[in-house]
């Protein structure tokens, strides 16, 4: 098999993989990392801001998935080379009552607070960006970037206009659904009860393109996924998905919808998470367990700094023994790397990303925390992407999306 340039840039990885033969001059494992140093690295879900509010975590100390569970930290950053992404406010799907949303909007909102407060105390690492430009300005100045994104819109009740404003605190992608279904439409790992968005989701559609900011359908139900793609002005993405026919599972995307996305000028940000990866056997000890440690957790918020470090150390423990007692699967460093070279083969690396949920289960063995994320570009180009198609995978494309929605806003 004879591999041009062409063959590669259209055809992906998958044909120089097929060829068995290595890309001229491919970089080495050095030359890949100062390429990966160069370009813009953003991670489109980050769910670090749900440590923010724990007493005596620092973002700008290293911590160690074994010791607290947390994947992203200033010093980890820095040394896996991420300049920054989306920092999720996320909030657990409650009781679609009065009482239970307005608790999730008060929620929502100190979350919020929590991410503009982490920026502001560190000045000098960190910036809030607003706009795709952003980007360039904040990594050239040496600092993070960070953008803000919504993860399931229940805190937003029966009142959509309240997304104006997030907006206003800076938030630039709404995910309307999480694991259940609620006011907005159907989840994917749900019944279906709307069929897709309900009449509340299609309001909240107009008013984040009317606004600027980015639909995401993670999470979504592929119906929501299809509505959204009729009816949104502008590209959509998938800020933290995978690829369905590599993993059937409901939170993953079929080839057609990829292929559609892609047509339309939007992206699919590859997900790390392991039950999306690879079959893990339900066992309801293990979760039981699971369950216990989480309650626990769940109170550390209204500790003591003293106290949540003991907390945190009991349930570090707690959770390497239910991991002794109830081994499960692993998804591995290559079981990711099938679902991004699949979507790369599919559709071309203008359409592809990452989002690896860290923080919110994401992390492969091998690939356990933002430290570990160059292997990604080691990877990649091995299989011949170039450093301009790299940053598009890096960075580009999500930051292309943002600026087509925020261009299609008719609202100030």
């Amino acid at each position: 098999m004879t591999v041009s340039r062409r063959t590669v840039l259209v055809g992906g990885g998958a044909a120089l993989a097929a060829a068995s033969v290595p890309w001229p001059g491919v970089a080495k494992t050095d030359d890949a990392r100062a390429l990966h140093r160069r370009l813009i690295c953003l991670d489109t879900h980050l769910d670090t801001p749900a440590s923010l509010a724990r007493p005596g975590w620092d973002i700008m100390q290293r911590h160690s998935r074994d010791g607290d569970f947390t994947q992203v930290d200033f010093p980890r950053m820095v040394e896996g080379g991420l300049d920054g992404g989306f920092f999720a406010i996320y909030t657990p799907q409650g009781p679609l009552t009065q009482e239970g949303m307005a608790a999730a909007r008060d929620a929502a909102l100190l979350r919020a607070v929590e991410i503009r407060e982490m920026v502001a105390a560190h000045p000098k690492q960190f910036e809030l960006a607003l706009v795709a430009e952003d980007a360039a300005r904040i990594a050239a100045s040496g600092k993070r970037i960070v953008y803000q994104s919504i993860e399931n819109s229940y805190p937003l009740g029966d009142d959509i206009t309240l997304l104006r404003a997030f907006y206003n605190f800076g938030v630039r992608m709404v995910g309307f659904i999480h694991f259940k279904n609620n006011q907005f439409g159907d989840s994917a790992t749900d019944k279906p009860q709307w069929n897709g968005l309900s009449p509340k989701g299609r309001e909240l559609a107009a008013l984040a393109n009317d606004l600027g900011m980015v639909l995401d359908a993670s999470h979504a139900s592929d119906n929501v996924f299809d509505q959204m793609m009729e009816i949104s002005r502008a590209p959509i993405i998938l800020s933290h998905s995978g690829c369905r026919a590599v993993f059937n599972h409901p939170r993953n995307i079929d080839d057609g919808r990829i292929k559609k996305l892609a047509a339309a000028g939007g992206t699919i940000q590859i997900n790390s998470y392991n039950s999306y990866l690879i079959e893990v056997p339900p066992n309801p000890e293990r979760d039981k367990a699971r369950a216990a440690l989480g309650e626990r957790r769940r109170n550390i918020p209204a500790m003591t700094p003293r106290e949540a470090a003991a907390a945190m150390l009991e349930t570090a423990r707690g959770m390497k023994e239910i991991e002794a007692r109830y081994p499960e699967p692993r998804a591995s460093f290559e079981m990711y790397m099938q679902h991004v070279t699949h979507a790369l083969d599919l559709v071309g690396p203008d359409h592809v990303g990452v989002g690896c949920d860290w923080d919110g289960g994401g992390g492969v063995t091998g690939m356990e925390d933002v430290a570990a994320i160059p292997k990604i570009t080691e990877r990649l180009v091995k299989l011949g992407y170039t450093e301009t198609q790299l940053a598009g995978f890096w960075g580009g494309n999500a930051l292309r999306v943002l600026k087509t929605a925020h261009d299609a806003r008719r609202a100030g």
